[in-house]
Order: structure tokens, then C-alpha cells, then sequence
């Protein structure tokens, strides 16, 4: 069983997150993720962070990122954020707002393909 922490403290934002998702987390949400074939959770705080999608099945976090995020003090955020989740045994997939909403087809083929050929995690 795999153990991420969860801090409490973040839950009321988490559900705030929830009921104001941005349009490209709300495309990816209602047309792909919601009938994803694992369960995959919004807004999930783990450790510190919220993130924007969770299949604990897959291990798989999926982050979708606005323009906020191409600054280079948000990258380096991004990276120590990346690397702190990996370190619990997670994948993280980083999308940006633009990919989700003109490049759709593309976003939901790379994230069918992990469900196609699941990461290995026995060893």
C-alpha cells in the first residue's frame, strides 16, 4: 500500500479548487477523466500540494498548467514540487492549459496509453 501524506489544512481549498476549475481542467475532467477506466480524483492534496488530478491506481498525477507556470521562478517550483512527488513513487504528467484545449485528442492519447501499458510497480 502506498502512503502519500495529506495535510488536512488544505482541504477546504481543495474543495474550493473543485467547484472553480479552470476551463482547460474542466475539458480534460468532463471529456476525458471523469470516465477515465481508473478512478481519478480532483484537487487531491498530497504532502503540501494540490494537485490537479490523482489515479492512485495508476500512480499518476496530472498537472495542468497556465501561463503562471512558464515564469522561471514557477518552473523551479514545478521541478522541487515534481521531484518531492516522485519521491513517493509517483509519475507526474505535466500539461499546459493550450495543450489541453487545442490539442485534446493528443492530451487524452498519451494519458490512454498509460492505461494500455501501466507503469510496473512490483519492484
Amino acid at each position: 500500500m502506498l502512503y502519500l501524506p495529506y495535510n488536512p489544512v488544505l482541504k477546504e481549498r481543495a474543495r474550493s479548487l473543485r467547484r472553480n476549475m479552470t476551463p482547460a481542467e474542466q475539458t480534460l475532467w468532463k471529456q476525458c477523466l471523469r470516465h477515465f477506466p481508473y478512478r481519478v480524483l480532483r484537487q487531491r492534496p498530497i504532502d503540501n500540494f494540490i494537485v490537479d488530478f490523482y489515479c492512485a491506481s495508476l500512480r499518476l498525477v496530472i498537472e495542468v498548467d497556465g501561463e503562471y507556470h512558464a515564469s522561471s521562478e514557477a518552473q523551479v517550483r514545478d521541478a522541487e514540487r515534481t521531484r518531492i512527488l516522485e519521491g513517493y513513487g509517483l509519475q507526474v504528467i505535466r500539461f499546459t492549459n493550450e495543450q489541453v484545449l487545442q490539442e485534446f485528442e493528443g492530451v487524452c492519447t498519451v494519458l490512454m496509453a498509460l492505461v494500455e501499458d501501466p507503469p510496473d510497480y512490483s519492484r
